[in-house]
């Protein structure tokens, strides 16, 4: 007996739903009886514990703002870690409630620049042991990208130049340093030649 493919569900109608075509729900694999481990769960063998603070655009004594390694398909895509080797439900008190507060000032960061409508942020949890908070910047006018799929977008959109991922760094680290901690990230440096000599008008 063939099978019978199972209805889509209604969001593949959705203005924001970045496919169009003919689509078929995958068949869910049966549940496997061991989880498996994730990247970095023992501290020795995590990305995040062994990156240098260079690898980040700010840092203080308990948190770590990092960026990808090139420009995104959106205006700023940025991860918060905490310094200690912890996940979501391991933060003590005092991470707990640092963790809210850093996670408005950094979306306040973010939606300071000119280009940015909202800031998207999310926590899934199943790649790497240690929490890493991911925040996405929606850009102003692209009404297409809010919601649910904004991850989805941001490998579908080109990368946005890399100057202007640059200067947009900067000004968040800066805007993070406002209230403490060092900004690590740097401006691209201004491509400007002076004229060998005056010459009258």
């Amino acid at each position: 007996m063939a099978d019978i493919p199972m209805p889509l569900p209604g969001f593949t109608a959705w203005p924001s739903f970045p496919f169009e075509g003919d689509f078929k729900i995958k068949h869910l694999d049966p549940p496997v009886e061991t989880e498996p481990a994730r990247k970095g769960e023992d501290s020795a063998d995590c990305t995040a514990c062994t990156a240098p603070d260079d690898a980040y655009i700010w840092v203080n004594e308990r948190w770590r703002v990092r960026t990808m390694d090139r420009p995104t398909g959106l205006p700023m895509v940025l991860m918060l870690e905490p310094r200690s080797h912890l996940d979501l439900g391991d933060l003590p008190n005092l991470l707990a409630a640092e963790l809210g507060v850093m996670t408005v000032r950094l979306e306040r960061a973010i939606r300071s620049l000119d280009n940015v409508a909202r800031v998207h942020v999310y926590r899934w949890g199943d790649g790497a042991a240690h929490l890493h908070v991911w925040f996405m910047a929606r850009p102003v006018g692209q009404l297409q990208l809010r919601g649910t799929f904004l991850p989805l977008w941001d490998d579908i959109l080109p990368p946005i130049p890399e100057d202007q991922w640059r200067e947009s760094l900067a000004h968040v680290a800066a805007w993070l340093a406002e209230f403490g901690g060092t900004p690590l990230a740097q401006p691209p440096r201004i491509d400007w030649q002076a004229p060998a000599k005056l010459t009258d008008s």
